[in-house]
Order: C-alpha cells, then structure tokens, then sequence
C-alpha cells in the first residue's frame, strides 16, 4: 500500500514534511499567511474577523517585551513564534489537545523545533525565558477570553490565573481582517530577525535533518 502523504505544499514553493521537517523548508511568509488565517478559540470570538493566531503571536510579544525591558530580541523573536507550527497544524483548543495526547504534542514539537532551527534559536529555551513566555501566553488568553471570547473574569482567573498588573488589563483587542495581521507579522519578524527572509545559506537540507533527528532523538527514548 502506497504510504499516506505527510507534508505540505506552501504557497512559496516548498514542499515541508510534517513528520521530518527541514527548517530549509521553512519560509516566514507561508507562517504569517498560515497563522493570520488560523483562528483562535475556534472561531468563537466578537467582531467582523476572526481573531488569528498571528494577532496572538503578536500580542504575547508585545507582554513579553513590557514586562522584560531590554530583552534581546532573539527572545522576542521566540516570543513571536512560540505559536509557529500552527501554521501547519491549526490552533486545537486545549481540550482537543488534551484528547488527542502525545501524537499531536509530537508533531507539533517537531515542526516547532524546524522553526526555532531555521530562525537561529535554541531547541531548548532558557528555563527563565520560558516562564515568561508562558506568563505572556497566558495573559494574553485572559485578555482574549474576557474581551472577545464571551469568558467572565471569574472562570478566566480560575482557567489562565487573575491579572494584577492594570498596566496589562488596558490593552485592548480588536481582532483584524487576515491580510493586516498577515502583514504586521511579518513586519515584526523582520525587525526581530534580519534573516527572517532568507533561509540559512550554508546549511545543506540533508545536514538540517541530521541535525533534527540527532537532536530529537533524546526526547523520544
């Protein structure tokens, strides 16, 4: 039996396996266009347009760099795309995440970690970094949640954890039609990144993926 397809044709050429990504194969344009027309809260949001992935890369961003002045930006740009492998495998609500377990978590991992490669970051984020990453994460959820979502602020302190910094709590959201925050994204990365628009040159992609398998390997012992 012929084996079933596992990757991808982007709108820049390439043609990205999901199971083995290169980050060769990684363009930032097909991520912002992936991530701008990728929904949060599966759609159930107020206003004229979805609220996108691409908007929330951009606002837990902007709470990372508020609350951590002075930060390079190849944390800010870890920051931006610590959401990118749902350019490829859409936005699952926790709950669904949750029910599918270890194989979704798996890839997601895998094209996350093609990313953080093709953009010169760490597999392995510092300990410290992380935190705040996930600190942003989760404040932009209660953002999210009690402005569009429908959430009150009761059930979003008790599912993302109360917001105290009133600093925070005056950001408002509106969501964007897809093609502007297409753009802002990719404005963004390129500010981060000065490589953000070309792939890594002297890379072969046959390195890269040695390079992923040798360290993918531990996680999966």
């Amino acid at each position: 039996m012929k084996p079933a397809r596992a990757w991808q044709r982007m709108l820049s050429g390439r043609r990205l396996d999901l199971l083995n990504p290169a980050p060769t194969d990684i363009e930032i344009q097909d991520i912002a266009r992936g991530l701008a027309f990728v929904a949060r809260w599966n759609g159930q949001t107020v206003g004229d347009h979805p609220y996108s992935v691409a908007e929330h890369s951009l606002l837990v961003e902007e709470l990372f760099r508020r609350r951590n002045p002075g930060a390079d930006s190849h944390w800010l740009l870890a920051a931006l795309l610590h959401d990118a492998a749902e350019y490829v495998i859409g936005d699952m609500i926790s709950p669904v995440k949750n029910a599918l377990g270890d194989e979704y978590r798996d890839l997601e991992t895998r094209i996350g970690d093609a990313v953080r490669l093709r953009f010169g970051l760490p597999l392995e984020l510092p300990k410290t970094i992380q935190r705040e990453i996930r600190w942003a994460d989760r404040t932009s959820a209660w953002l999210e949640a009690t402005q569009i979502a429908g959430f009150g602020k009761a059930e979003a302190d008790q599912l993302f954890g109360r917001l105290q910094d009133s600093e925070f709590a005056a950001i408002r959201i509106a969501p964007k039609a897809a093609d502007e925050a297409r753009r802002a994204f990719v404005r963004r990365c390129h500010a981060l990144s000065g490589q953000a628009a070309a792939p890594h040159a002297a890379a072969t992609k046959q390195a890269v993926r040695s390079a992923m398998a040798s360290a993918l390997s531990p996680r999966r012992k």
